[in-house]
């Protein structure tokens, strides 16, 4: 297994947890009120659970690998803006940064 195949992986499997998480974890219903975005719940789910689902399916048809982590980067960096904006304790933007880096990193390693 490559590297790119294990970053792939480690994302996609998080976001495909995550978006379903937003459809049915109580949990995540009481951040989203926290975050602000209670009626973007499912949206964002959706879009979690697409891009998760982009990457496997990366693996068959290539050009998904690169669309798809470049859309949950860009999710990502929404994130910490929105925690930034909430006035979030920093700690709390780690899994945000994380993602973000990690999905900069496929996206780089899958163009180039």
């Amino acid at each position: 297994m490559t590297f790119l195949q294990i970053l792939i992986l480690i994302s996609g499997i998080s976001f495909v947890y995550y978006g379903l998480s937003s459809f049915f974890s109580k949990k995540m219903k009481v951040e989203y009120n926290r975050w602000g975005y209670p009626e973007q719940r499912l949206i964002i789910g959706s879009l979690q659970l697409l891009g998760g689902l982009g990457l496997f399916l990366g693996f068959v048809f290539e050009p998904l690998i690169p669309l798809s982590s470049a859309s949950l980067m860009l999710l990502m960096l929404a994130a910490i803006g929105v925690r930034i904006k909430i006035e979030d304790q920093p700690l709390r933007m780690i899994p945000a940064l994380f993602y973000a880096i990690l999905n900069f990193l496929i996206l780089v390693n899958s163009v180039f």
